[in-house]
C-alpha cells in the first residue's frame, strides 16, 4: 500500500468515525455533561474534545505521538495568531461597532459556543486534520485536499435556515469561508493559530454585535466581511514577499504537491 493511500484512509476513516460519533451522540454527551457542570459552554468544548478522539487517533497513526501538535499545526506562536488575526479583523470590529447596536441577548455561552468553540474545533478538525494531513503528508494539491473538508464544513451550516437561497447563500459563503482558512494555514508556515483566531475573531464579532441569525448576513455586514478578506489575502502576499518567502500555494501545489 502507498504512502499517500494509507494516509487517506486512515484520514477518511477517522473523520467518518468522529463525524458518526459526533452526530449520534454529542447532545447525548453534552447533556450529561452539562447536568454534572451545569455550565453549558464547558460542557460544549468537552464534548467536542470527545467526540474528536477519532481525529486524535488518526494523526497518531499517521505521525508518532510526540509530533501530535505539529501535525495539527498547533505548535507554532499562539501570541502570533491572535495577533495577525486582531489586524485583519479590524474591519469586521470598527464596522460592525459603527452599524449594528450591541447584541442584547449575548451571554458568555454563546461567546463559548459560537466563538471559541466554533473558531478552535472547526479549525483543528477540517483544516488541521482533514485538509492539513492530506495535504501535507501527500502529493496531493490544494484544490483536491481542500474540496471534501470544506463541502464538509459548509454543509454543517445549513441548518442556519429552510429557505433555499438563504440555503445556497449560506453554504457559498461558509464555502469560501473554509477555502480562505485553509490558505491563511497555508501561507502563514502552517500555524494553525492564525486560521484559528481568525475564525473565532469573525464570529465573535458577528455574535456580540446584532449583525444576523445565520451566517449569510446582509449588505453591511458582507461589506465589513470582504474588506476583511481583502485585507486577509493582500496583507499575506505582501508580507511574504517583502520577507523573500514564497507562496505555499502556487502552480507546483495547486493540484498536486510536487
Amino acid at each position: 500500500m502507498s504512502k499517500t493511500l494509507k494516509i487517506l484512509l486512515i484520514v477518511f476513516i477517522s473523520f467518518i468515525m468522529h463525524y458518526l460519533f459526533d452526530d449520534f451522540y454529542f447532545k447525548e454527551i453534552r447533556k450529561f455533561l452539562d447536568e454534572k457542570i451545569e455550565f453549558i459552554g464547558i460542557s460544549h468544548i468537552l464534548t467536542y474534545l470527545i467526540v474528536g478522539i477519532p481525529i486524535f487517533l488518526g494523526t497518531i497513526l499517521i505521525g508518532k505521538p510526540k509530533n501530535i501538535l505539529l501535525n495539527l499545526g498547533l505548535n507554532k506562536s499562539i501570541l502570533k495568531g491572535v495577533i495577525i488575526s486582531l489586524i485583519f479583523t479590524m474591519p469586521m470590529l470598527v464596522g460592525f461597532s459603527i452599524f449594528f447596536n450591541l447584541n442584547s441577548k449575548i451571554t458568555f455561552n454563546n461567546i463559548l459556543i459560537g466563538a471559541i468553540s466554533a473558531g478552535f474545533f472547526e479549525e483543528l478538525y477540517f483544516r488541521g486534520f482533514l485538509f492539513g494531513l492530506i495535504f501535507r503528508k501527500t502529493k496531493i494539491g490544494f484544490i483536491p485536499s481542500i474540496i471534501i473538508g470544506t463541502v464538509i464544513f459548509a454543509m454543517g451550516h445549513l441548518y442556519q435556515s429552510q429557505e433555499l437561497v438563504e440555503l445556497i447563500g449560506i453554504f457559498m459563503t461558509t464555502f469560501a469561508g473554509g477555502i480562505l482558512f485553509a490558505w491563511v494555514f497555508c501561507e502563514w508556515s502552517y500555524n494553525l493559530w492564525v486560521s484559528i483566531f481568525l475564525h473565532l475573531f469573525m464570529n465573535l464579532f458577528w455574535i456580540i454585535f446584532a449583525v444576523s441569525d445565520n451566517a449569510l448576513g446582509g449588505t453591511y455586514a458582507n461589506l465589513f466581511r470582504f474588506i476583511t478578506i481583502i485585507i486577509v489575502v493582500y496583507f499575506t502576499i505582501v508580507y511574504k514577499k517583502k520577507k523573500g518567502l514564497s507562496l505555499e500555494i502556487n502552480r507546483r501545489t495547486i493540484w498536486r504537491n510536487i
